[in-house]
């Protein structure tokens, strides 16, 4: 008898250690996160540095600057908990003050109502960009810093991008002509990226997502260069061996700050969470095998 009690006391230790390993990322102060803001990008813009009616280079609005004037990032209350809420009308984005390397992060997110410039008539548009390091404004949109990217975009949640010169390696289905690869894992690794054949882009496996206004679930788990795009708890993306170039070099990128994306499309986050990993889940250890 004394040694079920025993069991069931290491079992019940055991399981409260593992909960309180979560770390709550969102607060009404945003504690956790710094505010970067860049640009209201227009329909023509083509990736150089904006400029005034003059000509002259417009700066950035910049890092921790003016949020409180545009309100792009706010935090409100639902049901008696935090929600952060992103307008989308400036580019840029939440950036975590801390970096992280091994890790499981998830967070709930539902779509808002509002669409601006340059994307009024596109798709709803988002992003989780881990792997974060340098300066704010290195891609192509001068809003987000080096790093890779889980896509949060309306029937596109948990697609791949490489943002400024990164790369990876996502089991995916070979392209061709113009078909975009597609993340599946049976396939074999591709290579995807700065200085590969597949320049950046991996569509996800299939479309989890839930009807516009409902709440979705996503999880980054994220070990030693491997990573993995779960939507809804379904594996849509399977990566490893990230990397950047830095002076023409291939460099192992497996640590950085997390971003939160605005780009014109008004979302909603909640219960942000991080657990930081020893190993690579059981569970998800033979997808990269």
């Amino acid at each position: 008898m004394k040694q079920r009690y025993y069991a069931f006391l290491i079992y019940l230790f055991s399981t409260l250690s593992f909960s309180a390993e979560w770390q709550s990322l969102l607060d009404k102060q945003l504690e956790h996160w710094d505010i970067y803001l860049s640009y209201k990008h227009k329909e023509s813009y083509d990736g150089s540095v904006p400029t005034n009616k003059n000509g002259q280079p417009i700066a950035p609005i910049g890092l921790n600057t003016d949020n409180d004037k545009y309100q792009v990032f706010t935090v409100i209350e639902e049901d008696g908990q935090p929600v952060l809420r992103v307008s989308g009308e400036i580019y840029g984005a939440v950036t975590s003050k801390a970096s992280y390397r091994n890790y499981h992060f998830k967070l709930q997110f539902r779509w808002g109502d509002i669409k601006w410039p340059p994307r009024e008539n596109k798709l709803r548009d988002s992003g989780i960009l881990y792997h974060g390091i340098g300066e704010h404004g290195k891609e192509y949109y001068r809003s987000w810093m080096l790093s890779q990217e889980f896509q949060i975009m309306r029937g596109h949640i948990g697609d791949y991008w490489k943002q400024a010169t990164s790369a990876i390696d996502v089991r995916a289905f070979q392209p061709e002509y113009i078909m975009n690869p597609v993340a599946d894992e049976t396939q074999p690794f591709l290579k995807v990226g700065t200085g590969e054949e597949v320049d950046g882009f991996v569509l996800r496996k299939e479309n989890r997502e839930k009807p516009l206004g409902e709440w979705n679930s996503l999880e980054l788990i994220c070990f030693e260069g491997k990573s993995l795009h779960i939507v809804n708890g379904e594996v849509v993306m399977v990566l490893k061996n990230s990397r950047y170039l830095k002076d023409g070099v291939p460099t192992r990128l497996a640590e950085g700050k997390i971003q939160l994306q605005s780009e014109a499309a008004e979302l909603y986050f909640r219960k942000i969470q991080i657990q930081p990993l020893t190993e690579l889940p059981t569970k998800y250890a033979a997808l990269f095998q």
